[in-house]
C-alpha cells in the first residue's frame, strides 16, 4: 500500500469514527430527551392534578361557606320566628266577666305563657293596658279598669316577672275594641291588653 492510500484510510476511518461519535452523541441526547420529555409531560400532569386538586378545593370551600350561609339564614329565620311567636304571645288579650276584675282559668294560662317570654327576654319590659265597656259612669270604668291592669301584673308579680318590668294603665271605656252597643260587643271590651316596652 502507498502512503497516500494508507492515509486516506486513515482519514476514512476517523471521519467514519467521528460519525459514529457524533452519532451516538445524537441518539445519547435524543434519548436523554425523552427522559426530559417524559418529566414535562409528568411535572405538567401533576400541574393539572395541583391544579384540578385546588379547583375541588375552592369548590368545596365555597360549598361549605354557602351552606354555613344557608344554616345562618336558617337559625336567623328560626329566631325571628320565635320573636314573632313570642310578640304574639304577647299581644294577646285576656278578658273579664262584668263587673269584674278576677282572672279567669284561661286569663291565668295566658299569663303564663307572658311570663315565660318576659323570663326568656330580660330586655322587655310589659305595659299592661285595663279596659271596659260602655255601661257604667266614666270614674268608674277607668277604676275597673286599673283593677283589671293591676289583677295581670300581680298576677305576673306571683310568677316572678319583676315589677320593674311591669306598668299599668286604664283607658275604662276610652278605647273599644268593638263600638257595637251589643252583649257580644261588650264581652270584646271587658279586656286587659299587653304592650311590650323595650
Amino acid at each position: 500500500m502507498t502512503r497516500q492510500r494508507k492515509i486516506k484510510q486513515i482519514i476514512l476511518l476517523g471521519m467514519v469514527l467521528a460519525a459514529l461519535v457524533l452519532g451516538s452523541g445524537c441518539a445519547k441526547k435524543q434519548v436523554d430527551s425523552q427522559p426530559s420529555d417524559l418529566q414535562a409531560e409528568t411535572a405538567g400532569e401533576q400541574a393539572g392534578e395541583t391544579a384540578m386538586e385546588r379547583e375541588a378545593a375552592e369548590e368545596e370551600a365555597l360549598s361549605e361557606a354557602e351552606e354555613y350561609r344557608l344554616r345562618q339564614a336558617e337559625a336567623a329565620q328560626r329566631e325571628a320566628e320565635a320573636e314573632e311567636e313570642s310578640r304574639e304571645a304577647m299581644r294577646e288579650i285576656i278578658y273579664f266577666a262584668f263587673d269584674s276584675y278576677e282572672l279567669s282559668p284561661e286569663a291565668r294560662e295566658a299569663l303564663k305563657e307572658k311570663a315565660e317570654v318576659l323570663e326568656n327576654n330580660p330586655g322587655i319590659d310589659l305595659l299592661i293596658e285595663g279596659h271596659c265597656d260602655e255601661r257604667g259612669t266614666e270614674e268608674y270604668n277607668l277604676a275597673l279598669g286599673e283593677r283589671r291592669a293591676r289583677a295581670a301584673y300581680e298576677y305576673l308579680v306571683l310568677l316572678g316577672i319583676s315589677p320593674d318590668r311591669l306598668s299599668i294603665i286604664s283607658f275604662g271605656e276610652e278605647k273599644p275594641l268593638d263600638p257595637g252597643h251589643t252583649e257580644e260587643a261588650w264581652d270584646k271590651n271587658r279586656r286587659a291588653q299587653f304592650r311590650i316596652t323595650d
